[in-house]
């Protein structure tokens, strides 16, 4: 072959490939381009916010205040643009300092820059086509929001494509994790299970991402232009619902169950919830809605009802829909389903034999058996336990445990008496404050002053003023650089004596076992290891994963 014509075949083939390649990226960037809603009136975003004294602020006739018990208030009023632009306006320092949590949470968990960038481009691929699943009024809602989310995380993704997608960041952690990030605890009483009959359902929010994710909670208050007027614990820049209650009597929880993984984006279950919360005021009406919308992942959802004078499991997976309901007067939920539809598919079974769900559902039961008549006073009890079954010491912080030392929020509702309690944290340690919707929603709310009902506040936890609670702080912090040190494979900055020590201050969980294990395994110092791993052993250990995963560094060691 002459040297002209081996030049020019290179020059083909190297043509070739750059418009190759060139066609996939304008592909790819075409493809996962998601334009904002088409709103025909944005002039809510001229509103301006005004400061009536320290931490309280209006806008038009929606506000934001910072309550004397650290919690955030937001009642928003008027249609869906309009709710989102006031919501950005009032809310802006909170939406950024949530981007900033979560985008450092995410760091931590993935310190690969490399893969962060995959994570990235594999995200807006998966989640190409979430707006085909979000209705149009809330699409409009999260794009009101958008004008004032920080231009700093404009590298990832437009203001609005970052919020859209971040909706959708609970279904894809604990799809893609295996649920790491969210085990929450439901359950119920009424009737004769109740001291005056009235409804009482009580939830942890277990959903972790960093102590500073929790930090700026906010209590929200909506009288949207259509639907119910509903109350909410969320965040900077979510309009999606976790926990939540509306005018109408019906509440509405939301945990994780176990599923395939999937292959693209539906519809996020705070979204579906957000629906329900709106829109329906029985069992009936919330099953409808359900029904109807498609989701990605595994989930359930404990509705409450006033006028049904009733609660039920909603279970849903990308493929099915089932309702859950008790005959007897109360109703647990953990993290598996107990339809007859979903209760013995392959992967409700699996994560019932491998997971803390059915532990913690035995636990809970145990607990509510142990009073004929509850109130919030008893429900407020059972959120706060650490223990495990027959009241075992099983550790602080461990997953089969009803508090986990970990929940985002803590809630308890009478939805008959449209009241609600929240708990200030941490976890659910805090004192519970109470809210009425009563109150909140008339026209003579004074919000210069506690829009809570001071009088029915559940005081806090003793164990929060504790030696043990001290211990436990050490005990988190320690964890995290220990962590750091045995990733690195850098030690130097751990002692034999700081070990020791290190392990007295959460001594009947299993993990930090497992940890000074990795630290005496990496020293070299291989029967320390051992003798570790085999005592995290005999501890309660939450998941089979975590068992094997002991089991398999006992192997690493003795070979």
């Amino acid at each position: 072959m002459s040297k002209l014509n081996f030049k020019n075949k290179f020059i083909k083939y190297t043509t070739i490939i750059i418009v190759l390649i060139i066609t996939i990226v304008v592909y790819y960037n075409f493809a996962v381009r998601i334009n904002p809603p088409v709103v025909s009136n944005i002039s809510a975003i001229k509103l301006e916010r005004k400061e009536i004294t320290k931490n309280i602020y209006t806008c038009d006739k929606s506000w934001f205040k910072k309550n004397g018990v650290g919690l955030w208030e937001l009642y928003l009023e008027g249609d869906d643009f309009e709710l989102g632009a006031k919501n950005g306006i009032l809310t802006k320092e909170l939406v950024k300092f949530q981007e900033v949590a979560f985008i450092e949470s995410l760091k931590k968990m993935v310190p690969s820059e490399s893969y962060l960038k995959f994570l990235k481009y594999f995200i807006a691929w998966f989640n190409r086509n979430i707006d085909d699943y979000i209705p149009l009024e809330y699409q409009k809602e999260i794009y009101g929001i958008s004008f004032n989310a920080s231009p700093e995380f404009n590298y990832i993704s437009t203001p609005y494509h970052r919020l859209l997608n971040y909706h959708g960041a609970h279904d894809i952690g604990h799809a893609v994790q295996n649920m790491s990030l969210v085990k929450c605890t439901a359950f119920g009483v009424k009737g004769n299970r109740s001291e005056d009959g009235s409804i009482i359902v009580g939830r942890n929010m277990d959903f972790y991402v960093g102590d500073d994710f929790a930090k700026n909670k906010i209590v929200a208050f909506y009288k949207p232009k259509r639907g119910h007027k509903f109350s909410m614990i969320t965040w900077g820049g979510m309009i999606g619902v976790i926990s939540g209650m509306n005018d109408q009597g019906l509440t509405i929880t939301l945990n994780s169950a176990a599923a395939k993984i999937p292959t693209s984006a539906k519809t996020p279950v705070s979204i579906l919830a957000r629906q329900i919360l709106q829109y329906a005021s029985t069992i009936n009406e919330a099953y409808a809605i359900a029904k109807r919308t498609k989701l990605f992942v595994a989930e359930c959802f404990f509705v409450s009802s006033a006028k049904d004078n009733q609660f039920a499991i909603i279970e849903k997976t990308p493929d099915s829909t089932a309702i859950y309901q008790e005959k007897d007067d109360d109703l647990i939920l953990t993290n598996h389903f107990q339809s007859i539809n979903l209760k013995n598919t392959e992967d409700n079974l699996k994560s019932i034999n491998e997971s803390a769900s059915l532990y913690r559902y035995n636990r809970v039961k145990e607990l509510l058996d142990r009073k004929e008549k509850h109130d919030v006073n008893s429900f407020a009890e059972i959120l706060r336990n650490q223990k495990g079954k027959a009241d075992a010491n099983i550790g602080m912080a461990n997953e089969k445990a009803v508090n986990q030392l970990i929940a985002h929020h803590s809630i308890i509702f009478m939805p008959n008496k449209l009241k609600f309690w929240i708990s200030t944290g941490p976890y659910p340690l805090g004192s519970y404050i109470c809210y009425d919707l009563n109150k909140v929603f008339s026209d003579s709310l004074n919000i210069l002053s506690n829009i809570f009902d001071s009088d029915l506040t559940i005081p806090a936890d003793t164990f929060l003023n504790s030696n043990t609670y001290e211990k436990f702080k050490q005990y988190k912090l320690l964890t995290l650089k220990l962590e750091q040190s045995i990733k690195d494979k850098n030690i130097k900055n751990f002692s034999n004596e700081m070990i020791s020590n290190y392990l007295q201050l959460n001594p009947e969980f299993f993990y930090p076992y497992y940890l000074s294990g990795e630290y005496y395994r990496i020293k070299g110092d291989k029967q320390n290891a051992l003798k570790n791993y085999n005592i995290a052993l005999t501890k309660e250990i939450p998941k089979k994963s975590e068992r094997d995963l002991i089991l398999k560094a006992i192997e690493k060691t003795n070979n």
